[in-house]
């Protein structure tokens, strides 16, 4: 019997891939944005220890399929937050990856002509120059990391990084996330459990050895030292939010429990708002009131935003509106400007 019976029976094709350091040598960072990245990564666990009495603001969109409504969103957001900047640290959310529950589009890097075509070598290079001219401007980006291998290819040009409610309980991301060079967010569960994520902080802190790639995309055996930079991000979930004064505390009493500091960072969309954008403020208003009020294991929120408001379904990709999402649902810009202003008033 041939090796051929026993193996590849459901893989349609084996596609070599750009290394690691070949798409770095074709968009490689900058001084200045590597400058940028330290100095946001630093400023960030200033927070995080509680030397900079700032809070921490992930605002973007669901997902980035389309680079120039990224940039003029990204600009736009550089304006404000330079002006909202001694209250707010503010991070573009630049998510390339996109957890499915069942099926459908997994984002820039997975699917870039938005026509499954999966052409995940253009995705790579799209999402690193994207990064790249998002950090050049002197904006800290935020992504959530899916795929392993992913890392290699693009965390040299990010600040913060989630880990999601459908991977914080997987040993995998808990091993990629030990060996990460910037602060990790850990979401409670999808149905709202939180201690999944806290075991998954508390793994992360760990050293690890697993399998990864290097460099030059050679399997390897990837040993880590462990990241002691991290927290948990409340999503709320099936049971409901866990925005308020109530959940803020449960958590915070738990990260104790756990011997970890108590920073929580709170995300006003997903179950937090009853998967409707439209209420993310509901969760945003009332979290800056609690943090206004003196609620310190508060550290940042996060906001699903994008140019126009609402989301689209992904059909025709030549028929899709500017600035809208085709993910989750997400506030305007308006909307958005609006609501970091406001912060910043209160927080003053």
């Amino acid at each position: 019997m041939t090796a051929s019976k026993t193996q590849y029976i459901h893989v349609r094709d084996i596609i070599p891939l750009i290394s690691p350091r070949e798409l770095k040598t074709l968009i490689p960072i900058t001084d200045s944005a590597a400058q940028a990245v330290v100095q946001s990564r630093e400023a960030l666990m200033r927070i995080l220890s509680g030397e900079d009495d700032r809070i921490v603001v992930v605002v973007g969109p669901c997902s980035i399929h389309d680079t120039k409504a990224a940039m003029e969103y990204a600009r736009k957001l550089k304006k404000l937050s330079d002006e909202v900047a001694d209250k707010l640290l503010v991070i573009m959310r630049v998510y390339f990856e996109k957890p499915r529950t069942t099926v459908g589009w997994k984002g820039l890097i997975n699917d870039p002509h938005l026509d499954d075509t999966f052409d995940i070598q253009t995705g790579l290079k799209l999402a690193r120059q994207i990064l790249l001219d998002v950090v050049n401007m002197g904006l800290p980006a935020a992504t959530e990391l899916l795929e392993p291998v992913a890392p290699q290819y693009i965390a040299d040009l990010i600040t913060l990084t989630a880990i999601g409610a459908r991977t914080t309980e997987s040993p995998t991301h808990r091993q990629m996330a030990s060996g990460l060079s910037m602060t990790v967010g850990y979401k409670n569960g999808t149905d709202g459990e939180l201690q999944v994520a806290i075991d998954a902080m508390i793994s992360a802190r760990s050293p690890h050895a697993f399998l990864g790639i290097n460099p030059d995309g050679q399997t390897c055996i990837i040993q880590t030292t462990g990241n002691p930079s991290g927290h948990v991000i409340l999503r709320g979930g099936r049971s409901g939010p866990n925005y308020n004064a109530a959940g803020v505390a449960d958590a915070a009493a738990l990260l104790a429990k756990a011997g970890l500091p108590q920073k929580l960072m709170v995300d006003c969309s997903h179950a937090n708002s009853n998967k409707d954008f439209a209420k993310q403020s509901i969760a945003w208003n009332d979290v800056i009131e609690q943090r206004a009020a003196g609620n310190k294991a508060i550290m940042g929120l996060m906001l699903e935003s994008n140019l126009n408001p609402g989301k689209q379904d992904l059909k025709d990709p030549k028929q899709l509106q500017y600035g809208v999402s085709i993910t989750d649902g997400c506030i305007g810009w308006d909307e958005t400007e609006r609501l970091l202003r406001d912060a910043h008033r209160k927080l003053s």
